[in-house]
């Protein structure tokens, strides 16, 4: 059971690398104020009715107004990933070093059985305490 939660976890975060280090952008189509489409890695499809400016005339006397309008979403990807040691400055390299050799010798002399009381001899019994502070009922 140990093993199979240890992969199910490597496998989520091997995801959460793989989101947190992509990008993508999210493009969608409104008209009116309602959506019409939504498209995730391409452009949305539209609804057909933008206005399309043809006429390269200034004397026209109407006012088009594309009811219209496109938004897209972007997610940018992480770019700060430190690929190699050697961007580490000289304060990082001793505070990882110190700790390795702090956490190494943390657990040294754990093994030794240390026994306090090897010179002192128990202490000598004078009553049986247990049985003067029983109590029968009668």
């Amino acid at each position: 059971m140990k093993e199979f939660s240890h992969k199910i976890l490597a496998i989520l975060m091997s995801f959460v690398v793989l989101f947190s280090t992509s990008s993508f952008a999210i493009t969608e189509h409104y008209c009116g104020g309602t959506l019409v489409d939504a498209a995730i890695f391409s452009k949305a499809s539209s609804c057909g009715m933008e206005i399309e400016n043809t006429s390269t005339s200034s004397d026209c006397s109407f006012l088009d107004i594309d009811c219209c309008s496109d938004q897209q979403i972007l997610k940018n990807a992480q770019d700060e990933l430190q690929t190699s040691a050697e961007k580490i400055s000289f304060e990082q390299k001793i505070f990882i070093a110190s700790f390795i050799y702090t956490y190494i010798n943390l657990f040294k002399g754990v093994e030794e059985n240390i026994n306090s009381y090897g010179d002192t001899s128990p202490s000598f019994v004078v009553k049986d305490i247990y049985k003067l502070d029983e109590s029968y009922l009668i």
